[in-house]
């Protein structure tokens, strides 16, 4: 059963940053590409940042370029998101995601990120 855990999110003033992980079971996730999404209130889901099996290969939306950066540990079946000038606009759920399990990948639970002064 495949699971996604993700962790991290919270509370934080304009400027400042906040590392997200999530924690993935049930697969063989060093063989597989995963991605961050977001969604605020209102708003559709949107892809933020994805990373490929092994790394070598990143992704990101222009609106977080310069500012977040996905990583992975393969040995801790571990994705990261590190996100560093937190904008206001960045307030939303963020989810992980993984293309297994079904046609439509399978998903966390989310975080909760809100950026406020």
């Amino acid at each position: 059963q495949v699971q996604l855990v993700e962790s991290g999110g919270g509370l934080v003033q304009p400027g400042g940053s906040l590392r997200l992980s999530c924690a993935a079971s049930g697969f063989t996730f060093s063989t597989y590409p995963m991605s961050w999404y977001r969604q605020a209130p209102g708003k559709e889901r949107e892809l933020v940042a994805l990373i490929s099996s092994t790394g070598s290969y990143t992704n990101y939306a222009d609106f977080v370029k310069g500012r977040f950066t996905i990583s992975r540990d393969n040995g801790q079946n571990t994705v990261y998101l590190q996100m560093n000038s937190l904008k206001i606009e960045d307030t939303a759920v963020y989810y992980c995601s993984a293309p297994v399990g079904s046609q439509f990948g399978s998903w966390g639970q989310g975080t909760q990120v809100t950026v406020s002064s």
